[in-house]
């Protein structure tokens, strides 16, 4: 581990030196590149100088107990501070193991957000509504902006479907476990009978994707424009302002993804956020794609894949949330559908962060 924090050290070093060099300054992409990377390894760099300044500090007082015969006052005073010094240096080499794992080269990008009805008719939609709220709620607390690129709304005011950018620092990094079906038990307010009724929502977490990354043929698009639909009266755009892309690539037969924008009123504004979804869809297939071919690394996710999977159930007659991911129960509904996540969220990241660890000490054990 000090030989890789060493070397990463000697990395930021030579960052910083390049930093100052005119070539790069004068070059706007290297510059944002090494300054991005100088970034990521700042925190690490600076955990490590401060575990090396505490190593010294307890080899010092070790060397004084060991020197020559103090008084008894104040060697009591040198043990009390190398015990202490131990505590600190075992805590912070605890802090850089986990700093040290591998991280999520998606962390830091802004949110493609796509919640859509499943079983459960309009009960679903509603609560489709409602997952929608409690992120937008998230999102603003903390300070992220978030812009509707699609939606299918109801009568009623649920949704059918709704697709959003959510952008903010971090904001994969935090909302990247919540990929899956959502289940929610609760007394419909057209049930007669009281009856509790199960209904589910899936949710779908995708990084945004920058343009160069993903490689898209215009030959392989097909792209239709369409009379926007809704629930009625204003709602309905009378010019063809809907757009619907298909891509289907000559060179993948198991590939097609379909797309369709119909919320702005200017067809080109529709083709251009329907293209952002496609991108982000397109990114998260192909990095799926590559993550199913390491096995080790599918097995250190908590979830975060796969959109069959029950992740977590909403029971309103009691109360309660219960993430089946993690075992975790909290009688906590009211505040968590008002957007108050991280204490979900935190556990989520601790059980991944437990999971990269033991992934790690087995692979190691089997060196």
């Amino acid at each position: 581990m000090l030989e890789k924090l060493s070397a990463l050290e000697a990395r930021y070093e030579a960052l910083t030196a390049q930093l100052s060099d005119p070539a790069v300054l004068a070059d706007p992409e290297a510059l944002r590149r090494y300054a991005k990377e100088q970034a990521e390894l700042r925190p690490v760099v600076s955990k490590y100088q401060a575990y090396r300044q505490l190593a010294r500090e307890l080899q010092e007082h070790q060397e004084l107990l060991a020197s020559e015969p103090l008084e008894a006052d104040f060697a009591a005073l040198v043990k009390e501070e190398v015990a202490t010094l131990q505590r600190r240096l075992a805590a912070l080499e605890e802090e850089l193991r986990l700093l040290l794992l591998p991280r999520d080269p998606n962390d830091e990008r802004n949110v493609i957000l796509e919640i859509r009805a499943g079983t459960g008719g309009e009960e679903a939609a509603l609560f489709a509504a409602d997952l929608f709220r409690m992120y937008t709620r998230y999102a603003e607390s903390k300070r992220w902006r978030v812009e509707v690129l699609s939606s299918s709304p109801t009568e009623t005011g649920g949704f059918k479907e709704v697709i959003a950018l959510i952008e903010g620092k971090g904001a994969y990094s935090r909302l990247k476990f919540e990929s899956g079906t959502h289940r929610v038990q609760r007394v419909p307010e057209t049930e007669a009978q009281g009856r509790i009724h199960t209904s589910a929502v899936t949710v779908a977490i995708l990084p945004e994707a920058e343009e160069v990354e993903v490689d898209i043929d215009p030959s392989d698009l097909r792209i239709d424009v369409f009379r926007a639909s809704g629930p009625g009266g204003q709602h309905v755009n009378t010019t063809d302002s809907a757009v619907r892309i298909t891509y289907e690539p000559k060179d993948r037969k198991d590939l097609r993804i379909v797309v369709t924008c119909q919320d702005e009123k200017s067809q080109h504004k529709n083709r251009a956020k329907a293209m952002k979804v496609l991108q982000a869809r397109l990114l998260d297939f192909l990095q799926r794609e590559r993550q199913a071919q390491i096995s080790e690394q599918r097995r250190a996710q908590i979830g975060t894949g796969d959109r069959s999977e029950r992740i977590r159930t909403y029971n309103f007659p009691q109360g309660r949330v219960t993430d089946h991911r993690i075992n975790l129960t909290l009688y906590k509904l009211g505040q968590i559908l008002e957007g108050d996540l991280d204490e979900l969220i935190e556990a989520l990241l601790l059980a991944e962060q437990a999971a990269k660890l033991q992934a790690i000490g087995s692979a190691e054990h089997r060196s």
